[in-house]
């Protein structure tokens, strides 16, 4: 596992600053959700599914962010390429671009309507990401999300 409190410094806070996204309560909802999807270690997804990097982010999720969310919003399109290195295609950046990875994670959840739970709710947080991240079809639960994440997430 990767370090969670240098992952949420070094990555996940710059990243979110740099898409001009970042808020502490987004900070703490992304190092959950790395966590709880991979254990911020597992770049492929186990058993051979589709999902990519430590957000377990699927392709055509991040496709269908790209073709209908920052097709039609080109500054913030800007924001996330900035974070992309040149010369590889963009999903597979979700294996080993980090910032890449939480830009696109945090457009998963910048694009839903409802409001995020605060920072210092961490069942809320989960039950956010449930919602929005894993989704109601997901096989993660807000009580896995808690066990996993949730020491990490309390007190940051």
């Amino acid at each position: 596992m990767l370090d969670p409190e240098q992952f949420r410094l070094r990555i996940i806070r710059p990243s979110l600053t740099r898409l001009g996204l970042h808020s502490r309560a987004a900070e703490l909802l992304l190092l959950g959700t790395a966590i709880t999807e991979s254990k911020l270690s597992a770049l492929v997804q186990t058993g051979g599914g589709p999902a990519l990097g430590v957000y377990q982010i699927e392709p055509a999720t991040h496709t269908d962010i790209w073709r209908n969310y920052l097709a039609y919003r080109p500054v913030v399109a800007a924001r996330v390429l900035a974070l992309a290195a040149g010369g590889f295609g963009r999903s597979e950046q979700l294996v080993w671009n980090l910032g890449y990875a939480t830009a696109i994670a945090r457009l998963v959840y910048w694009r839903r309507p409802e409001p995020m739970p605060p920072a210092g709710d961490v069942p809320g947080l989960a039950a956010y990401w449930k919602t929005h991240f894993n989704t109601t079809a997901g096989k993660g639960t807000a009580a896995k999300f808690i066990k996993r994440a949730g020491p990490y997430l309390r007190g940051r």
